[in-house]
């Protein structure tokens, strides 16, 4: 059967007559559906322009604005997979990633020039570079580099025509490290994204074409390409799309000017709300507010709604899911909990022999539902591990209360998560140990006053050396994505391990937690370098 995303989330909202209404709204920009449609259809012509083909993969690397959505819009429409990624990574984080995707096209705005700069020496296959602002990115030869506008008049003239894609044409590649720690592609259909504007967006946010939304969580995360883009376009409602990284002076200017019915974030961010000193209207336009990424703590949601006045739907959700398949409900709010399966998915718990788990027993999170993706990228074992006939094992350990709500109990793997974000702990573990004074090291998750983990390095050191922690987190910081560095350093004699020398974790955490409840992490959502910026936001990955 003929679908494209595309002709789904515009050109389906130009046949019912709203081409008028607003799409988009960006900084002062305003964005109608008419002109989010002539968009798309400019950067699918110039895609084929540059000989782009059917299932190729276009790179994005760039912050959430007009450019971005345009790019993703006309990749679908042009039959290409869109794979918008973190901006986050450094130049071989990135590198990895542009050389796994085999992606020949490559779209980034200025201010991830460097990055991008030092990741297109590892990708072979690239033949273009596409730059949105005045930035300077260096390109081997034979690799061509455009300007947005040089990139779209290559286009000029063409046919708006959209691909002859079906509901199973592979669409939405996004990058994940949730369930085995090192960053593969979750490959998505077309179909998918119908699917969880009809499941989530309609049933569980109940969406309408008068809302307004507006989301932390970037469009390079599933979580945030969901909020600004499926839900909204899907019903001609508009978005609000915020290039800046996130602060709560950002949000409240946000809402001053745009006045967003629906907001997404994520605990880390909400605490950081929290401990900022905005007016208790700031939220007063929000009819709902969103948390995904990581639990919401009990106390953390009864903070933000007794100062606010707006109530959050905590859910979980992940980059396989494409987003949210378990959430509270408007009116039916379980603190604690995540909530009830979204209708349209089916959820299991199942003990070690795979048996389902009896109320109030734990068990592994299943998920069954037709947004699941395709499968890995090149990852056979850990697609064969993860995606088990019809069901995704998650990687989540839940207990399901008498009456029906699934409630987080942690992970069933070492995987944590530092501001909504997946962090490996043996990849921060091996750039510390490359650091001459540290010996060994081992990093955990661990609650802060908001009931969020952040991870924690416990270091051996070296003989004879003295051990900085400052500079030990500053080292992360520089080697690697700043948001998997630890926010606080605990030196120890020794590590407790097994009687066959196997690392004990769970009492590495204890160690922390008992003795050490005082330990310097950042305060809720704050980046400990001291920039006063929040760390990150609860995102679906």
């Amino acid at each position: 059967m003929g679908f494209n995303a595309s002709a789904y989330l515009v050109d389906a909202r130009l046949a019912e007559g709203a081409g008028d209404r607003v799409a988009i709204r960006h900084g002062d920009e305003i964005l109608t559906y008419a002109q989010l449609c002539r968009l798309g259809a400019e950067v699918a012509a110039a895609l084929r322009a540059l000989d782009v083909r059917r299932e190729e993969r276009v790179l994005f690397v760039m912050s959430d604005g007009v450019e971005l959505l345009g790019g993703i819009l006309g990749a679908f429409r042009a039959g290409a997979v869109a794979v918008p990624v973190s901006t986050m990574y450094n130049g071989d984080e990135l590198g990895e990633i542009l050389a796994d995707s085999g992606a020949r096209t490559l779209v980034v705005t200025a201010e991830f020039a460097a990055a991008v700069a030092g990741a297109v020496p590892a990708a072979p296959e690239l033949a273009q570079v596409v730059v949105v602002g005045a930035a300077d990115v260096p390109v081997p030869p034979g690799v061509r580099r455009y300007g947005w506008d040089e990139f779209l008049a290559g286009g000029a003239g063409a046919s708006g025509e959209i691909a002859p894609t079906t509901e199973d044409s592979p669409a939405l590649w996004l990058y994940t490290s949730g369930t085995t720690g090192t960053p593969k592609a979750a490959m998505h259909r077309h179909a998918n994204i119908r699917h969880v504007v009809e499941t989530y967006g309609r049933q569980v946010l109940e969406i309408t074409p008068d809302d307004v939304c507006f989301s932390v969580a970037k469009m390079f995360f599933a979580y945030g390409i969901g909020n600004s883009v499926f839900f909204p376009l899907a019903v001609g409602a508009s978005a609000v799309l915020e290039p800046r990284r996130p602060s709560p002076a950002v949000v409240a200017e946000v809402m001053a000017r745009h006045s967003p019915t629906l907001f997404f974030s994520g605990p880390t961010f909400f605490a950081a709300l929290l401990a900022a000193d905005l007016p208790a209207d700031t939220f007063a336009p929000v009819r709902s507010c969103v948390s995904a990424g990581e639990a919401l703590p009990p106390a953390l949601y009864r903070r933000f709604v007794g100062r606010f006045e707006v109530d959050i739907l905590d859910g979980i959700g992940s980059t396989e899911c494409l987003h949210i398949f378990i959430s509270n409900r408007t009116g039916d709010v379980r603190p604690g909990t995540s909530g009830l399966p979204v209708p349209g998915y089916d959820v299991e718990l199942r003990n070690e022999s795979g048996v389902i788990a009896e109320d109030e027993v734990p068990g592994a999170l299943y998920v069954r539902g037709a947004s699941i993706a395709l499968g890995y990228w090149c990852r056979t074992e850990a697609t064969r591990s993860v995606f088990q006939g019809e069901w995704l094992r998650t990687g989540d350990t839940y207990v399901r209360t008498k009456e029906g709500y699934y409630a987080c109990l942690g992970r069933d793997n070492d995987l944590l998560k530092a501001g909504g974000i997946w962090v490996s702990p043996s990849e921060v573990e091996d750039r510390l140990l490359q650091h001459p004074t540290v010996a060994e090291v081992v990093v955990v998750g661990v609650p802060d006053a908001d009931g969020l983990d952040k991870p924690v390095a416990c270091v051996v050191p070296a003989a004879g050396q003295t051990v900085d922690a400052e500079e030990l987190i500053a080292f992360c910081r520089d080697g690697m994505a700043s948001f998997k560095r630890p926010r606080a350093v605990l030196v120890v004699d020794a590590l407790p391990k097994t009687a066959t020398g196997k690392m004990q974790r769970y009492r590495v955490r204890e160690l922390v937690t008992e003795r050490h409840p005082d330990l310097g992490v950042a305060p809720p959502g704050v980046d400990a370098g001291g920039s006063g910026v929040p760390a990150g936001a609860g995102l679906v990955s």
